[in-house]
């Protein structure tokens, strides 16, 4: 009688009920329909008495039935049920997929509910994110095949290079050592010889790893970050800290890598176009977030004329991650990148 008496008094001044394209229904506490429209009727195949006659649950797709369970628990509760996605079973078996907005009116324990019909466009959202994975799985297999070849040229330069530099060093350290008689001049060649050698060792050390930072694997990410803002400061004069909340549990192999490639470049941007005088690296773990930012108190520049962040901007973009950064003339610059944990 209840319901009887609000479809009499209310449904009557909802001319849209029996127009409008989307599916509108009124259902009961007990979880039964107590009315569909037309639209709801035509979409679904299903006779009125069979709607009528059967639960609610017995048309939703097995999979949804948990969750559309849970949500309607919040409906019941005073919580209205907005933009909410589940599937359907046709007549037919044909599956449909519709996103309701439903409200419940407590003093009547009826639920008034309109659906869309979002089948195709959720078709097209998912043949989306099948491409995106594809291509999500086709980039990491190339920066994987990347860093396997710069790990094969590292590992040339620091086991053939440097050791073939090093003989020489020793080599030119022996002449200065034991051959008498040799002039002033002379000996100052060989000194200086000695030197270079020194020096081309160390660099090829130093884009050994940079090429490849084997550190990564051994120490972690953490302590390698550590080490480069030290090299930082130690190879040009400017103060770098590290600091880290992050348990690297909750990163994998190639987020590690590409913090440390961002890091990397954002520490050469710096030490080639920011005349700064301090560096800070920090990276947190809040919530289901990870959050790296790399600061400096430069020059700045102006946000719109970001060519020097290109590289960074791609490799955030390969691991679907939000880069922020905030500069300005005289007020140094921040870059920040956030990730989603796994």
């Amino acid at each position: 009688m209840i319901m009887e008496n609000w479809q009499t008094s209310h449904l009557a001044t909802f001319p849209f009920f029996d127009m409008t394209p989307d599916l509108v229904c009124i259902a009961g506490k007990d979880g039964f329909f107590k009315k569909v429209n037309q639209s709801f009727i035509s979409k679904l195949e299903y006779p009125e008495e069979e709607l009528f006659g059967r639960p609610i649950t017995s048309f939703i797709h097995p999979e949804d039935k948990e969750l559309t369970k849970q949500e309607r628990i919040k409906l019941l509760n005073g919580q209205a049920l907005i933009n909410f996605r589940n599937r359907y079973l046709r007549k037919d078996g044909e599956i449909i997929w519709l996103e309701w907005t439903s409200i419940y009116f407590p003093d009547k324990e009826i639920v008034f509910a309109i659906a869309k019909d979002v089948t195709e466009r959720t078709q097209k959202e998912k043949e989306i994110e099948e491409k995106y994975k594809k291509f999500q799985s086709l980039a990491t297999h190339f920066k994987s095949r990347i860093e396997k070849d710069r790990k094969y040229l590292a590992l040339e330069l620091h086991e053939e290079l440097a050791q073939l530099a090093s003989v020489a060093k020793i080599e030119i350290d022996w002449l200065n050592e034991n051959i008498p008689g040799v002039s002033e001049a002379a000996k100052k060649k060989i000194e200086h010889a000695s030197a270079i050698t020194e020096l081309l060792i160390n660099t090829i050390r130093k884009i050994s790893f940079a090429l490849s930072p084997n550190m990564l694997e051994d120490i972690g990410l953490n302590e390698t970050l550590k080490w480069l803002c030290n090299e930082f400061a130690v190879l040009n004069g400017i103060p770098c800290v590290f600091e880290s909340t992050c348990e690297e549990i909750s990163l994998s192999r190639e987020i590690k890598l590409d913090f440390f490639r961002i890091c990397q470049e954002s520490l050469s941007n710096i030490m080639y176009h920011a005349c700064a005088n301090n560096v800070k690296i920090k990276m947190e773990d809040i919530g289901n977030k990870i959050y790296l930012s790399i600061k400096d108190d430069g020059k700045g520049f102006e946000v719109d004329q970001q060519k020097q962040v290109a590289g960074i901007r791609e490799t955030v973009s390969s691991i679907n991650g939000q880069l922020i950064i905030n500069s300005a003339i005289g007020k140094g610059t921040t870059v920040s990148v956030v990730i989603t944990k796994l």
